[in-house]
């Protein structure tokens, strides 16, 4: 079967079929066998690594992923130190980076951002996360988590908690899930529930999310939740943080009495989960952020359509 992912970018979930995000777990799957040993596929390859927003996980799992493959990684954490201080240009920055390597990541803060790359650059590009829009490869290893810990996605009954106005994540996801038949539970404060067109979106593809602010409810009757924080870096008015700040807190007792439901998160958590679930079965958010590197390793393979071995 021909590799319909060469020399093409991952930008969004929007324009990935059920098919395609399963040719990437697949990979990933493949690729566990080497995610500590390493291979030497990408040998001779340079991956850019372009962070404008701070990230540990994406970009450090971004890095070893390259690594494990046997490829290199060159970039910058952050845009201090960069010729971005001299006033130079999100565009140039991009256009002379790609003379250097062979595929890009691109982290940045505002919407839109990965879209420009990949229209610019003729290298693939990946998103490593643009404004409160895309998280795109977050969402691929969120789903090889859920199929992994779960046996399948099919079947399931999902909730969504927290920031459901802000995270990228939560976006993400829940375009990718109308792929799959599930039943979706979205729980927030009124304040940070999902912005309306993505409802719309959601609706359009066949997936009718039920609306709470019930965290007892939407646990008890929940397979997996996937928590996230409420995300202060978005907030254009801090006062309107504040209100929410503390809104909800996901504890042992919680998780115990309403079934013991799968807990994922994207990290980093504040104070929406308690440490006390940290020894439990059913939390398994540091093995997620394991994840992202055969999922990442698997991605970079197909667009550069390294060999196998």
């Amino acid at each position: 079967m021909p590799n319909t992912f060469e020399g093409t970018d991952f930008i969004t979930i929007r324009d990935k079929t059920r098919e395609e995000l399963e040719i990437v777990m697949d990979k990933a799957r493949q690729m566990e066998q080497y995610r500590n040993v390493g291979t030497d596929s990408a040998r001779g390859h340079l991956m850019g690594t372009l962070f404008f927003e701070p990230s540990t996980r994406t970009r450090i799992s971004f890095q070893a992923a390259m690594k494990r493959l046997g490829g290199d990684t060159v970039g910058f954490p952050s845009p201090e130190g960069s010729s971005v201080q001299k006033g130079e240009t999100l565009a140039d920055t991009l256009r002379t980076v790609s003379q250097y390597v062979d595929i890009l990541v691109l982290r940045h803060p505002s919407e839109g951002s990965a879209k420009l790359a990949a229209e610019l650059l003729d290298i693939p590009v990946m998103n490593g996360g643009d404004g409160s829009a895309n998280h795109p490869t977050q969402t691929l290893l969120d789903l090889y988590t859920i199929r992994k810990e779960l046996g399948k996605i099919d079947g399931k009954t999902i909730t969504l908690a927290g920031d459901l106005r802000y995270s990228r994540t939560t976006r993400s996801l829940a375009r990718a899930l109308t792929r799959f038949d599930v039943e979706l539970i979205l729980n927030s404060p009124e304040q940070l529930k999902m912005k309306e067109d993505l409802l719309v979106e959601l609706e359009e593809k066949g997936l009718s999310p039920k609306e709470t602010n019930d965290l007892e409810s939407s646990t008890a009757e929940a397979d997996l939740i996937y928590a996230t924080r409420i995300q202060k870096e978005r907030f254009p008015d801090i006062s309107e943080y504040k209100k929410v700040a503390h809104a909800y807190e996901i504890d042992k007792d919680l998780l115990e009495k309403n079934g013991e439901p799968l807990l994922l998160h994207p990290l980093p958590r504040v104070n929406e989960i308690n440490t006390d679930v940290d020894d439990m079965d059913n939390t398994v958010f540091f093995n997620q952020a394991g994840n992202g590197v055969p999922v990442r390793m698997a991605l970079i393979s197909l667009l550069l359509d390294l060999p196998g071995r």
